[in-house]
């Protein structure tokens, strides 16, 4: 780790930044900030950051993972939703840490809404990593839709609610296993890296958190197969108790099921990312054939 002349927000900073701001952390936004330095410090040690990365951080927040990444020397673009949060995080940056002021850019924008000609600093030009602490609500959704925009986000490392993490590295036939999970494969392989307790937070959730690593592995870009992919997960799981010869019919035929090499009696929590992109496949070939007739 890069050593870098600065300090990291302790539990008194953090209350302080927030009666500055006269900020009360709401649910609806997740706000739960992270108190203890050796915390953050887990996670950017868990994330692999060096020098020579790239890293988006989405809901910095007050700016204690901020501050960890920065540590290594690294490259911060951070994107702040709450107006209040993004335009005092600088200011943090400059009070704890004065040297790597010039290694973060701030964002005023929501996460979900973020593309590559947002970030032309660092969009396509190289490999990004995304480390964050997310809201339990949004954590998937946004880690799904940031990784169809950028194609550069080689990885990530996220701090999310435990039940959330357990959804997000499940295999098929587990419990947790959903079309989250299915998704997720489709892009690459994740894995929960930590258990982290509630107490490193102010306020205190009602539940711990976990850390999730995933490594990119798909690397040719095809949205129109993604998007027959995602159907079928979504039919596959819309209808969970059903088998998927009746939550896929009008999608595949018993031919195509056939032809994947899959039993229609099965359900679709059974089935792996591959096992979805051939039914995948076959629905296109019977679309095919329909339109010939």
């Amino acid at each position: 780790m890069t050593s870098t002349e600065g300090r990291l927000l302790g539990a008194s900073d953090v209350r302080r930044l927030a009666a500055e701001l006269d900020l009360v952390p709401t649910k609806k936004l997740g706000q739960n900030f992270v108190i203890d330095p050796g915390t953050v410090r887990r996670i950017v040690r868990t994330s692999g950051v060096t020098a020579d990365s790239s890293v988006i951080e989405v809901g910095p927040g007050l700016g204690s993972l901020t501050l960890a990444l920065l540590e290594t020397g690294c490259r911060v673009t951070a994107i702040e939703i709450d107006p209040r949060l993004g335009a005092r995080l600088a200011a943090t940056i400059t009070e704890f840490m004065p040297a790597a002021a010039r290694r973060i850019s701030v964002l005023i924008k929501d996460g979900m809404a973020l593309t590559p000609d947002d970030l032309p600093d660092c969009g396509q030009r190289r490999d990004l990593t995304l480390v964050a602490n997310l809201p339990y609500n949004i954590a998937t959704p946004l880690v799904l839709t940031l990784l169809q925009r950028f194609d550069s986000i080689h990885g990530f490392t996220v701090m999310v609610q435990k039940e959330v993490a357990d959804r997000m590295v499940a295999s098929p036939g587990g419990k947790a296993y959903g079309a989250p999970s299915a998704k997720l494969a489709w892009y690459g392989h994740a894995e929960r890296t930590g258990i982290v307790g509630r107490n490193v937070f102010w306020p205190m959730p009602n539940v711990d958190s976990a850390l999730v690593s995933f490594t990119r592995e798909r690397r040719a870009r095809d949205d129109d197969m993604r998007r027959r992919v995602f159907e079928i997960i979504d039919a596959a799981f819309g209808q969970r108790r059903k088998t998927l010869r009746h939550a896929l019919r009008g999608l595949v035929s018993e031919e195509g099921f056939l032809q994947a090499g899959i039993d229609s009696g099965r359900r679709g929590e059974t089935l792996g990312i591959e096992e979805f992109s051939a039914l995948a496949r076959e629905a296109e070939g019977d679309a095919d054939a329909c339109d010939v007739r």
